[in-house]
């Protein structure tokens, strides 16, 4: 996983499944699987899809089966995030885990499954939606969401923070570091670069 020399920012591909799989779950941040996630020629329908839909967008009578073809929306990220760890608490070997959203997702998902013992080779991301980050101040750890921008204000210290392109996965967030910090008060003006 490795982007112009910076080694830990995350790349991704298709979601391509795996045929040797027992099987294989999806994730989507959204009411639907976006199709250019997917690789040519794999069929959304060999995967139980679990999504993250709009409560108007949810069905009566939500489908629970836990089979090849079954969608099961969630309410919001964080109650399908639950229900994964538990999913994941009674699991066999053999499971194949997908994911597609936002790297905030990708991440909070591969931390929930690397937890519950899956290894990255049992794992597909694919990247779909803003390319906002997820931003951890580096001196007073402060996590910040959804900022577009090369330098951003920390919402904890107060420093004006350089959004670098280092990658924590434990964090699941980006590195921001002190931009004026050797000459106090240079603080250089921000690009919109993460929309």
């Amino acid at each position: 996983m490795s982007d112009q020399g910076i080694k830990s920012k995350p790349t991704y591909s298709k979601i391509a499944g795996d045929k040797a799989a027992r099987y294989q779950l999806l994730l989507v941040e959204g009411a639907g699987i976006p199709s250019e996630a997917m690789a040519e020629g794999v069929d959304p329908s060999a995967f139980e899809t679990w999504t993250v839909a709009h409560a108007s967008a949810l069905p009566a009578a939500p489908m629970m089966d836990e089979a090849p073809g079954a969608v099961r929306p969630f309410r919001s990220t964080p109650h399908l995030l639950s229900a994964l760890e538990e999913r994941l608490d009674r699991e066999t070997m053999g499971l194949r885990l997908y994911a597609i959203g936002t790297e905030p997702f990708l991440w909070d998902a591969f931390n929930i499954a690397s937890a519950a013992g899956l290894s990255r080779q049992e794992m597909q991301f694919a990247h779909a939606g803003p390319k906002a980050r997820r931003i951890y101040c580096v001196h007073c750890r402060t996590m910040m969401e959804g900022v577009t921008t090369s330098i951003v204000t920390c919402k904890g210290c107060g420093a004006a923070l350089f959004v670098r392109d280092h990658f924590s996965k434990r964090l699941a967030a980006y590195m921001g570091v002190q931009v004026d910090a050797e000459a106090p008060g240079e603080v250089p003006q921000a690009e919109e670069l993460y929309k």
